[in-house]
């Protein structure tokens, strides 16, 4: 489970990347309820674009905002059936998180220690995930907002290692530079087939305290 990251801070890497413009005005870490940017395609006209949406996804029926406390990362074993993420996935709404980082809790020592994981080369990356768009009825505002896809990671060589004792661990599904595009156009039978760390770059991690304030 990933509640919190560092969103990618190097714009000329998204210009590389994905021959578009990183968005401007967001947190240097990110939670749940916070902005972040992503990269989305038209499955109609073929376009990518990049935008900030919000970290835990809100499905268009949602009465309000709450349910993106719960929402924030989807198990991808049972995304195509869960009434928050099946429309979002049905309508094949795949984007990429841009991500320098992301954080995870490891109890070795007893108590929660924050860890940082990473590409071993350093650089940014995208993570799978779910969007969808939302209007809130009280004042009609749309929200873009997103999940995080998961996959089991108990045998994972470096996030097998997080979160207590007993728990089964779990690993955002980091897409290789090289998938992106076949990814964000997926049909959905290939993009099962995207959910899987074995698939993924080689990791590093490392503790990192949270900042002070």
């Amino acid at each position: 489970m990933c509640t919190n990251f560092t969103p990618v801070q190097k714009p000329q890497w998204v210009k590389d990347a994905f021959d578009i413009d990183l968005p401007a005005a967001y947190a240097a870490e990110t939670y749940p309820g916070f902005a972040a940017p992503i990269v989305v395609q038209s499955h109609q006209t073929g376009r990518v674009a990049c935008g900030l949406a919000k970290f835990g996804l809100i499905p268009a029926w949602a009465k309000d905002d709450k349910i993106s406390r719960h929402t924030y990362n989807a198990r991808s074993e049972t995304v195509a059936e869960k009434p928050s993420y099946r429309t979002a996935w049905r309508k094949r709404q795949f984007g990429l998180v841009l991500v320098e980082n992301f954080f995870e809790p490891r109890y070795e020592s007893g108590r929660a220690v924050r860890w940082k994981i990473g590409l071993a080369s350093g650089d940014p990356f995208g993570i799978a995930c779910l969007w969808d768009r939302w209007t809130d009825p009280s004042t009609g505002e749309l929200v873009v907002s997103f999940s995080m896809l998961t996959v089991n990671a108990d045998e994972h060589p470096v996030m097998n290692q997080f979160h207590h004792q007993g728990d089964e661990k779990r690993t955002p599904v980091i897409i290789a530079p090289e998938l992106h595009k076949a990814w964000l156009g997926a049909e959905t039978m290939l993009a099962s087939k995207f959910m899987s760390w074995q698939n993924m770059q080689s990791l590093y991690a490392q503790a990192s305290p949270r900042p002070s304030n």
